[in-house]
């Protein structure tokens, strides 16, 4: 989601992927990246920097999206754990980001002109193989967060089932072909959301090249800035 603010043209990306075991899970994930887009879209239109978005802030965002679970979980007569979902979020104004994670997925992002594609935040694994944190953990989920104090100029945030594909996890960094090719094709893209790509997006995610490697969740957010303010979806 792109919004006009105090901070400029500012792009709110969120991902969210429920826990297999949890039988409300797709709910779970739905209202916790609707909760936390409410919340960054309200804090964009009354500061005038991403910086002074702090963990206790950020804390209290992660208390609005548990109470709102609980709040489903009492009307469905079962456990909030049975909403067990991960949160993987970018906020992006044109001068700098924040980035805030529970659980596995992740994000990555450029700079400018350069080359290099940064993972600001790593997937959290849990005590066991396969296993990772949800916002429902009890007594409180454990939250990574990143201020970038630069431009961004092109961003993607995605769910666990893309890890292996778009990660080196030997080099605990971005796999660069991954993200390059995907973004090829929006250099001429205008700004917002490009429907036909995002079509085009989700055949290939959904086709047997990619299944064939992966079975759990594949959601993919992808942005580029454009020569304006604004970024392109």
């Amino acid at each position: 989601m792109e919004v006009s603010s105090r901070l400029g043209s500012v792009l709110v990306a969120v991902a969210s992927d429920g826990a297999g075991s949890a039988r409300y899970s797709a709910l779970g994930s739905w209202i916790t990246v609707r909760v936390f887009t409410e919340m960054a879209v309200k804090y964009a239109g009354q500061r005038g920097s991403l910086c002074s978005l702090t963990p206790d802030m950020i804390d209290g965002w992660l208390d609005d999206i548990r109470e709102r679970i609980i709040l489903a979980a009492r009307r469905k007569d079962t456990a909030p754990r049975e909403f067990a979902a991960t949160l993987v979020a970018a906020i992006v104004s044109p001068h700098d980001a924040a980035f805030i994670h529970v659980g596995d997925g992740a994000s990555v992002f450029r700079l400018g002109e350069s080359t290099e594609w940064i993972v600001p935040t790593w997937p959290a694994q849990g005590e066991y193989a396969s296993t990772t944190f949800f916002v429902t953990d009890d007594p409180v989920p454990i939250v990574q967060h990143a201020y970038v104090e630069q431009s961004i100029a092109e961003i993607a945030v995605f769910s666990d089932g893309l890890e292996r594909l778009a990660l080196d996890f030997s080099k605990r960094a971005a796999h660069a072909p991954f993200f390059d090719t995907f973004f090829r094709p929006l250099q001429n893209s205008g700004a917002g959301r490009n429907r036909k790509l995002s079509k085009h997006l989700h055949h290939f995610l959904d086709g047997p090249s990619i299944c064939n490697k992966t079975d759990d969740d594949k959601t993919l957010i992808l942005a580029k800035r454009c020569a304006g303010p604004s970024c392109q979806l």
